[in-house]
């Protein structure tokens, strides 16, 4: 393993490949582009706080064919009329090899979900783009696994990867997933990619998010991943695990 590009590698942490100053960095927005008028409630909070990355996902991977899947195309160009009205930098995902040009047009982040980090296709293809990749875990990955992911994008010749630490399953079921600490400290300490911490998907819930924000932030993790929804009861997937507006803002405040 000490033979791979990512234990051997010099990488950019994350405000180094948009040229900002941030330290650390927060990425919110909602689990799924709805409308303008959403996107544009969380992009004015943001902005209003400092933060630079907004999040949505235009393209979802659902568990159950029936449930929302997204908006597609139309979510993209959503997304692109806010980071350009906001100067906001946008993360979505991409889950098929023959999006990555739309997404490269409409996005400054291509993610790679938890469901599709073993899909080496996908993986090999945006290796070949100039674009940053979100790589999140898998949800039954090792940290090996994680890494040889990460591999696969770098050994293709992309450099700009992020991590995201999103939780793992295990026995307890308090939370969504369990977040493993100890992935962030390991790829901390043996390597030099950036790392971050999903913590809506993770927790799968609001109301411990500002201690593990804390936590995290403690540990010299990269930043976070958090979701959040002008209405949270009204979103059209994983509302539990959204923070409204008032709780994204005392987050923010929490971790300044």
């Amino acid at each position: 393993m000490e033979n791979l590009l990512v234990y051997s590698q010099k990488f950019k942490s994350l405000p180094e490949m948009f040229g900002i100053e941030d330290k650390f960095s927060i990425i919110a927005g909602p689990c799924s582009i709805e409308s303008y008028k959403q996107m544009k409630i969380v992009a004015q909070a943001l902005v209003k706080n400092n933060v630079r990355f907004i999040r949505g996902g235009a393209y979802k991977p659902r568990t159950s064919p029936y449930t929302f899947q997204g908006l597609g195309i139309d979510g993209l160009k959503i997304l692109n009329d806010i980071r350009n009205e906001y100067h906001l930098i946008s993360v979505t995902e991409v889950m098929d090899p023959r999006d990555i040009g739309i997404l490269e047009k409409y996005a400054d982040i291509m993610q790679i979900g938890s469901r599709n980090m073993q899909n080496f296709s996908l993986l090999r293809e945006v290796g070949q783009s100039k674009h940053p990749v979100l790589l999140k875990r898998g949800m039954m990955s090792t940290v090996e696994e994680f890494l040889l992911a990460a591999e696969y994008i770098v050994s293709n010749g992309n450099k700009n990867v992020i991590l995201c630490e999103r939780g793992i399953r295990t026995f307890e079921n308090s939370t969504r997933f369990t977040l493993d600490f100890a992935c962030i400290a390991m790829i901390k300490q043996e390597t030099s990619l950036p790392i971050i911490a999903d913590l809506s998907h993770s927790l799968g819930r609001t109301d411990i998010v500002d201690l593990m924000a804390k936590a995290v932030k403690s540990m010299g993790t990269d930043g976070i991943m958090v979701e959040a929804h002008p209405f949270p009861e009204e979103a059209l997937s994983d509302k539990n695990q959204q923070l409204n507006i008032n709780q994204l803002e005392k987050l923010i405040g929490a971790l300044s």
